[in-house]
């Protein structure tokens, strides 16, 4: 199976044959749990941001960690090297991260039950001014590209084509900078950048990142299963299915299973921002009707979002007073 690139202004703009076009190769291409999008998103907007960041993860490590945000099991501000663990290795990834989502009013039932999902932004302001709305105004725009990209997956569900917009409105989607030192620097040959996982969540935007690295999870012709690196054209985000997207859609889209190595000879660091697009907490996952079929009998019972995450952050090793992995 190959990644498939596939152009959003098409669907929003184009007649019913390019509409129709678009949503079959966003659908084919998921069969990866991956796909290339061709957008919109300011690039100016993306120097700024990584430029803003790459700036941040240059910072002496004790002005890096005065952005740690207590009990936000890596949700909210800066989690340092050798925490993050994958659910398939005991090895820490060798990565530092910066998060960051959207607040929601004070007092609000959301940010009452599940506070450790809405804590407000903890960014590095104080050290480089200009950085926090520079930040959000990224985080807005990429959570509208990945708005805009769920009417299409919606529309290859057979759903309504705004299906997905009360799930993600006020979600707790998160978008994470991911600083990937240069191996060489690694304390040891058992971590790598980022061990092989999925993503809990609906979907992942990845507009940019400065070195290769990405791999994709996939089956060959011969169905034996092999990595290939994700390297999508020029200016081409990088969208990828999570857990909760094959959840609801009853098996027909696959989580992205991806790792992040660096190659053979490959030196230097790497620096990658993605956005996490989660519903509210409180919604609760049952396949959709129009994904259960004879062919295609109920195969997941419903869960709470909140429960799955949680139990995730835990299996990632993220909960501050319960690590998995020590």
């Amino acid at each position: 199976m190959e990644i498939l690139e596939v152009d959003l202004l098409a669907f929003e703009t184009g007649d019913h044959q390019q509409r129709r076009a678009v949503i079959d190769g966003v659908m084919r291409s998921l069969e990866t749990g991956f796909v290339y999008v061709a957008h919109d998103l300011s690039e100016t907007l993306l120097d700024d941001t990584y430029g803003c960041l790459e700036s941040f993860f240059a910072l002496p490590q004790n002005q890096k960690s005065n952005y740690v945000v207590d009990n936000s099991f890596g949700q909210s501000g800066y989690t340092g090297l050798l925490v993050e663990t994958a659910a398939s290795s005991d090895a820490p990834d060798w990565k530092e991260m910066l998060n960051w989502g959207a607040p929601i009013p004070d007092g609000h039932p959301l940010q009452r039950r599940y506070p450790h999902r809405y804590f407000p932004p903890r960014l590095p302001e104080d050290d480089l001014p200009g950085s926090h709305e520079l930040l959000m105004r990224f985080h807005e725009r990429v959570f509208d590209l990945q708005r805009r990209f769920l009417r299409i997956i919606a529309a290859g569900l057979g759903t309504h084509a705004e299906f997905f917009e009360p799930m993600i409105e006020r979600g707790a989607t998160l978008t994470r900078a991911i600083h990937y030192p240069a191996m060489e620097q690694a304390p040891g040959e058992q971590h790598v950048w980022a061990a092989e996982h999925g993503d809990i969540n609906l979907i992942t935007a990845l507009p940019r990142a400065t070195a290769s690295g990405l791999q994709v999870k996939t089956k060959a012709a011969d169905g034996e299963a092999v990595w290939i690196d994700a390297a999508p054209p020029e200016g081409r985000a990088i969208l990828n299915s999570g857990m909760m997207m094959e959840h609801l859609s009853n098996g027909r889209l696959k989580t992205g299973i991806h790792r992040v190595v660096a190659g053979e000879g490959q030196t230097g660091d790497r620096i990658s921002v993605v956005q996490f697009s989660h519903p509210t907490p409180w919604t609760i996952l049952s396949p959709l009707p129009s994904c259960v079929t004879e062919e295609r009998p109920l195969r997941f019972p419903g869960i709470a979002a909140a429960d799955w995450v949680d139990e995730v952050l835990w299996s990632i090793n993220l909960i501050e007073d319960s690590r998995r992995v020590e």
